[in-house]
């Protein structure tokens, strides 16, 4: 793949760091912080940057897995969030090339419509299941995924930004 100008050259992602972080971004969503619906989903964030970035390794099935536990915790309807996130997760990976060529502000303008679209999935699911209308304060969920987006690339991106072996004389 022909890189950006400027662009620095990333390390392999170590699949434990993967792992990992969809494993603590899972933690964290099942944090009791009560159900307030403009909460932004951190598995959502995390699946999307790392079926964006690494979508040999997160896919679709790893959405749906994550999924499945996020219904299983919030003991909504089983298969609520597990579709959301497959449908995010696929929709993450058909722009992955083209989002990747964008700078990180201008790629967190792209995921607005995946992370607004996720939310509607799961609000219409709810309302077809017979639940009441959470608010219109549902619509800050999806704004802050996308505030959240450029801090999650910094912090997930870091391990693969440094040198291998740092030496003075080696400029990458």
């Amino acid at each position: 793949m022909i890189m950006r100008p400027g662009q620095q050259l990333l390390l392999p992602a170590n699949p434990f760091f993967i792992w990992g972080s969809l494993l603590l971004a899972l933690i964290v969503n099942m944090l009791p912080l009560g159900r307030t619906p403009w909460i932004p989903d951190i598995v959502a964030v995390a699946l999307v940057f790392w079926s964006v970035h690494q979508p040999q390794r997160v896919g679709i099935g790893v959405a749906f897995f994550f999924g499945l536990c996020m219904d299983v915790h919030q003991a909504s309807l089983l298969g609520q969030h597990a579709l959301s996130y497959t449908a995010l997760s696929f929709f993450a990976i058909t722009i992955h090339r083209r989002l990747l060529w964008f700078s990180v502000p201008s790629q967190a303008v792209q995921v607005l419509p995946l992370f607004a679209a996720a939310h509607a999935i799961e609000l219409a699911l709810r309302m077809l299941s017979g639940s009441a209308f959470p608010g219109l304060n549902i619509l800050l969920a999806p704004l802050l995924e996308a505030v959240l987006w450029p801090v999650i690339s910094v912090i997930l991106l870091a391990p693969q930004r440094r040198a291998p072996d740092p030496d003075e004389n080696r400029p990458l």
